[in-house]
């Protein structure tokens, strides 16, 4: 078999193939054997029909057709491995020659790897916010645990923001009673806004066995979004009363014996918490500086493939309907102009990060353990509440593996960009970023259970 490659842009290739008559001997003989099994002649029994006769009697152009359907995917194959080009999508192949007792040719054109220059990443400089901790946000932290061990105590007066009710519900439309609307005993804390618009102001000033009608939208059931004549009803109404702020509660809501020592340890969480979100800033402060440094040619199918994938996730819920997706969209102060400028956007960005990782991967030899994908397996599960055993066989049957691969090796490179970045907060102050991307390690050490095979196979199925 032979093969060439012509460049039709620095994200496209088209491999032309050519594939000997003889080299497909093997393929025609095993077709005829199976057309023997299944074709009736007289005087022979069922699938005893002798293969040289058979082929004076067949069609050879059609049977040769199948053949070359059926060899054509694995010559692909063969040619992409030899000619060391890099797919990124599916390819679009075209027999362009298929005569029996000749030569067969076909060309296959399919988006590669684009070819990207990186920068000197030691030279990577990050800059992110510093970490501060005010008094306002540690007597929140406080406040949300006295409110964790408050207790409801019942008053005569008339509902207020804050309060807890409970109350009963029932919406009528035209007159006519909505059932799946009603409902009794309700708790609700009055200001959270966790039901329909214009409860809360209803409710205020209503004391227990006082009743109230007010309009609004149903926002669930068969006459969502529709206007309903609500009445609610408040049962009773009941005030949380905190305990004080002292040893006592310290020793009652922690391991601390002190308020002080409590308070230090509300400090130290809220410090936690946006280590945390600097750590999220640092990765995405290190992504954006490389996308703005660096030319990532985009293959336009596989942009245009996840715009695709966007929109279809987007408008599956609505049956398709193009009509109820742009109406969806003006209720929430955006268009159908607007989606996709940000769709195709955010497209081109996420290809153009992934590609940049991966180049950067290849460059730094970035390899994935079996600890790494274990850890990634076991955060999933809990997020999805499967046994990881379970999940994996999820991800095994949905082909969804290898991505799941690319996406840890992609968070491994990015761990290691910021290792070799010099990062720090708008003071000058240098940031330790151990705690949240690992310790720094030379590359190409790796755990002892992982192969090399792991990498190529993430090649080939990427």
């Amino acid at each position: 078999m032979k093969s060439t490659v012509e460049q039709l842009s620095p994200t496209r290739v088209r491999i032309n193939v050519e594939v000997p008559f003889a080299e497909l001997a093997p393929d025609i003989d095993t077709a005829f054997k199976q057309m023997a099994k299944q074709i009736r002649m007289p005087g022979f029994r069922p699938g005893k029909v002798p293969v040289k006769l058979l082929e004076s009697r067949v069609d050879k152009q059609v049977m040769f057709d199948q053949v070359v359907e059926d060899a054509v995917p694995a010559r692909y194959s063969e040619a992409v491995t030899t000619s060391e080009v890099k797919p990124i999508g599916q390819p679009e192949i075209e027999v362009t020659k298929k005569e029996y007792g000749e030569d067969v040719t076909f060309t296959a054109e399919v988006d590669v790897r684009p070819e990207i220059v990186l920068p000197d990443l030691s030279a990577l400089k990050i800059t992110v916010d510093p970490i501060e901790v005010s008094d306002e946000e540690v007597d929140a932290e406080l406040q949300n645990l006295r409110a964790r061990f408050g207790t409801l105590t019942g008053v005569e007066r008339g509902a207020e923001d804050g309060d807890f009710v409970s109350i009963d519900l029932s919406a009528t439309i035209d007159g006519e009673d909505v059932a799946e609307a009603k409902t009794e005993g309700l708790s609700h804390e009055i200001g959270s806004g966790q039901l329909i618009e214009g409860l809360d102001d209803a409710i205020k000033g209503l004391k227990a066995d006082e009743t109230k009608v007010f309009t609004t939208k149903l926002v669930a059931g068969e006459h969502a979004g529709e206007d309903a004549d609500v009445t609610v009803k408040v049962n009773s109404v009941k005030v949380r009363e905190l305990p004080e702020p002292d040893d006592e509660f310290a020793q009652l809501a922690s391991e601390f014996d002190t308020i002080d020592e409590l308070k230090e340890s509300l400090v130290e969480q809220v410090k936690r918490v946006k280590r945390i979100g600097q750590a999220e800033q640092i990765r995405d402060k290190a992504l954006e500086v490389l996308l703005e440094q660096v030319e990532v040619p985009l293959p336009e199918n596989v942009v245009q493939a996840q715009v695709d994938d966007t929109l279809h996730n987007a408008i599956h819920g609505l049956e398709h309907d193009e009509s109820k997706f742009e109406e969806a969209l003006k209720e929430q102060g955006s268009s159908r102009e607007e989606f996709d400028a940000d769709n195709r956007t955010n497209a081109e960005r996420a290809v153009k990060t992934q590609l940049l990782m991966d180049k950067i991967a290849d460059d730094l030899d970035i390899q994935v353990g079996q600890n790494d994908l274990t850890e990634r397996l076991v955060l999933m599960s809990r997020q999805y509440g499967l046994e990881p055993q379970q999940l994996l066989q999820v991800l095994q049957q949905n082909n969804q593996l290898p991505a799941m691969f690319a996406d840890v090796r992609r968070g491994l490179t990015i761990a290691a960009v910021v290792h070799g970045a010099a990062v720090t907060d708008t003071a000058g102050n240098e940031i330790d970023t151990e705690e949240f991307f690992g310790p720094s390690a030379p590359q190409g050490v790796e755990d002892s259970e992982q192969d090399d095979d792991d990498a190529d196979d993430e090649d080939a199925d990427a």
